[in-house]
């Protein structure tokens, strides 16, 4: 697909998603949102609110992908330590940022700003401000790290204010075929497609519907071109194998 592809990760950060008790919604959005943007999303972490554990995904994300996006642990509470934890990865220091305190007294009423809302105003030095319409508290950017909220409304906001600024690959295309027969038929002759068609994607997806295990097959590329000459190629096999299949009835 191309050496010089937009890549990125995601870094989930908080202990509440490991214990259960907050389910996850910003791993879907984000895949949804960074495919739409054309920037390919090849990996997903999870960790602890742990400052040895952050530091760790962060330097060894960041470094393999173009862009790395985290969620969580940046509020107001003493176990909300991602943004130290991403300038201790980056080897910078940590305050209070002038842009960021005065869009929270902007925000909140007099007497309001206590010290622990000023937590969300601590930003590692060198880093860019992310908008938040929501809550108005900003996440950063450092490098290529972008840090959010965990609030997915919050998250999604910021993800908007980002997005102009992002790089991108063209558009990946998809095509889904239903091909109405099992996994284990598919399987060798989907094989020997995919080595046809370097360059399409194909993914085999079984599912159960009405008692009979069946396979969706979703064929990806950035060329349309490739994507319908592998599309016809594939149908070919399948009304071949199906062909095959009535013959041995």
């Amino acid at each position: 697909m191309g050496a010089d592809l937009v890549t990125a990760g995601v870094l989930v950060i908080g202990d509440e998603i490991l214990s259960g008790r907050t389910k996850d919604k910003n791993i879907g959005f984000l895949a949804d949102y960074l495919t739409q943007l054309g920037i390919d999303l090849k990996e997903v972490r999870i960790v602890s609110d742990d400052r040895e554990a952050i530091v760790e995904a962060v330097n060894a994300m960041r470094a393999r992908w173009s862009y790395l996006f985290t969620t969580g642990g940046i509020g107001p509470t003493h176990d909300d330590i991602t943004a130290d934890s991403v300038a201790v990865a980056f080897g910078v220091g940590i305050d209070h940022d002038p842009r960021a305190v005065a869009l929270l007294k902007d925000h909140y009423k007099e007497g309001e700003l206590n010290e622990a809302r000023l937590r969300m105003a601590r930003i590692p030095f060198g880093a860019d401000l992310i908008e938040n319409k929501v809550s108005k508290a900003p996440g950063f950017r450092l490098g290529n790290v972008h840090v959010m909220a965990g609030v997915p409304s919050v998250m999604q906001a910021m993800m908007d204010a980002l997005a102009p600024s992002l790089a991108s690959n063209a558009a990946l295309l998809s095509e889904t075929i239903d091909t109405g027969i099992g996994e284990g038929l598919v399987a060798e002759p989907l094989r020997l497609a995919q080595a046809r068609h370097p360059d399409v994607v194909m993914g085999s997806y079984p599912y159960l519907r009405d008692g009979t295990f069946a396979t969706k097959l979703v064929l990806r590329s950035r060329e349309q071109g490739k994507l319908v000459a592998a599309c016809d190629d594939v149908k070919t096999m399948l009304a071949d194998l199906k062909g095959q299949q009535q013959t041995q009835l």
